[in-house]
C-alpha cells in the first residue's frame, strides 16, 4: 500500500486515540517525532512498533542533526554541531571528512536500531554570521568544504542504511530572519546564490543525496514565491539545472514563513503543485485534520521517491565500525 502526501506529528511518548485515527488517514504518509515523544530508547522503539501496526508504510522520521538540533538525548551519542566538523577540516581535511562520515554513521546506527527511517539531515546552508536560526547547524561558510563535508556525512548515513535529506534549498544562512517566526526575503542575484549556496548541492547529489527541504524564504530578484511554493526553485533549477530525482519535503507548514500562501489545505496544496512531493505540518492538531481532509493521494513518482527513505537495516550497533566512529563524534563534543 502506497502511503499519502502528508507528514504529522503525535502528542506524546504513545499513541492516542486521536493519533491512530490520523495515523491510519490515506493521505498521511509519515510521523514527526520531538523531543515530547523520547523518554529512553525501550520507549521510543515500543513507539515506532506501534505505529507501524497501524500502517507498517508508514516513512518515520525526526530532526537529529546533532548540537541544538537533537531531539534524543538520554541513550543517544551526544553528536557536535556540523560546525564542528567544520573546524576539524580547517585543521586538517582529511580529520574532518573521517569524522563527518562518522557522525553520519552513528546517527543512522541509533535511530535504525529505535525504528526511524531517516533524519532531516545535513544542513547544507553556508554560514554567514548573519542567521542565528542556522549558525553553528552549518558545516562552514565556504561552500567547498560544506560540500566535501555533505557528502561524506551522506555516506556515513549510507553505511548505516539510512537516506539523507539536505535542507534548507536553495539556501537559508544569508538572512538574519528566522522563517519560524517571519518570512525572510533574501535579494540577492541567481548568479550569487548558484555560486555559492547552491554549490554545496552538487557534490551532496553526487554522493547519494536521497531528499531536499527547500526554505520559506523568498528570493526577491528571483522569484516572487517562497522557494517551498516555487516551481522556478524546484521544477527549474532543482529538478532540471540540478538533476535532482530524490524527494522534495516542504518545511513546516505552520511555521510564519510558510503563511504566505494562506489557509493549511491551501500551502499543502500549493507546495506540492510548486513540486514537493511531501508536505510537513507540525504542532497544529486542529490543521492536521483540515490538511488530511485537504490533500489527495501520492501520485505515482512521489511514490517511487517515498520508497527510498526506508531505512535499510544494517544493525551496526555493538560493530567494530560503529564504536570507532563514536569514538571520533566524541572527541568532537
Amino acid at each position: 500500500m502506497s502511503v499519502g502526501p502528508a507528514v504529522i506529528d503525535i502528542a506524546g511518548l504513545a499513541l492516542t486515540d486521536e493519533d491512530r485515527n490520523r495515523l491510519r488517514h490515506p493521505a498521511t504518509g509519515g510521523v514527526i517525532l520531538f523531543a515530547r515523544n523520547y523518554r529512553d530508547p525501550v520507549q521510543l522503539r515500543a513507539l515506532t512498533a506501534e505505529m507501524r501496526a497501524q500502517r507498517s508504510e508508514l516513512l518515520l522520521c525526526v530532526d537529529h542533526e546533532g548540537g541544538r538540533v537533537q531531539r534524543f538525548r538520554s541513550g543517544f551519542t551526544s553528536v557536535p554541531p556540523m560546525r564542528r566538523l567544520g573546524e576539524c577540516w580547517d585543521r586538517d581535511p582529511d580529520s574532518g571528512r573521517r569524522a563527518s562520515r562518522a557522525a553520519g554513521l552513528v546517527i543512522a546506527a541509533e535511530l535504525a536500531s529505535c525504528g526511524l527511517d531517516f533524519s532531516f539531515t545535513p544542513v547544507l546552508d553556508l554560514d554567514y554570521g548573519a542567521s542565528a536560526v542556522i549558525g553553528d547547524r552549518a558545516f562552514h561558510t565556504d561552500p567547498a568544504v560544506v560540500g566535501e563535508l555533505s557528502a561524506e556525512f551522506i555516506r556515513g548515513l549510507a553505511d548505516g542504511g539510512m537516506a539523507a535529506v539536505g535542507k534548507h534549498f536553495p539556501g537559508h544562512g544569508y538572512v538574519s530572519a528566522d522563517s519560524h517566526v517571519d518570512l525572510p526575503r533574501d535579494g540577492r542575484s541567481l548568479e550569487e546564490i548558484f555560486a555559492r549556496d547552491i554549490a554545496p548541492y552538487r557534490p551532496a547529489i553526487e554522493a547519494g543525496l536521497a531528499a531536499v527541504m527547500p526554505a520559506h524564504v523568498i528570493y526577491t530578484a528571483v522569484d516572487p514565491e517562497a522557494a517551498g511554493y516555487s516551481e522556478f526553485w524546484l521544477k527549474e533549477v532543482l529538478r532540471h539545472r540540478l538533476g535532482f530525482d530524490g524527494l522534495i519535503f516542504s518545511d513546516d507548514l505552520s511555521m510564519e514563513g510558510a503563511r504566505s500562501a494562506g489557509g493549511i489545505a491551501d500551502r499543502a496544496r500549493l507546495a506540492l503543485a510548486a513540486g514537493c512531493d511531501m508536505v510537513l505540518l507540525c504542532n497544529d492538531p486542529r490543521g492536521q485534520e483540515d490538511l488530511l481532509e485537504g490533500l489527495a493521494a501520492t501520485d505515482p513518482a512521489s511514490a517511487v521517491r517515498t520508497a527510498r527513505m526506508r531505512v535499510k537495516p544494517v544493525n551496526l550497533l555493538g560493530s567494530v565500525a560503529y564504536r570507532h566512529a563514536v569514538e571520533l563524534v566524541g572527541a568532537l563534543a
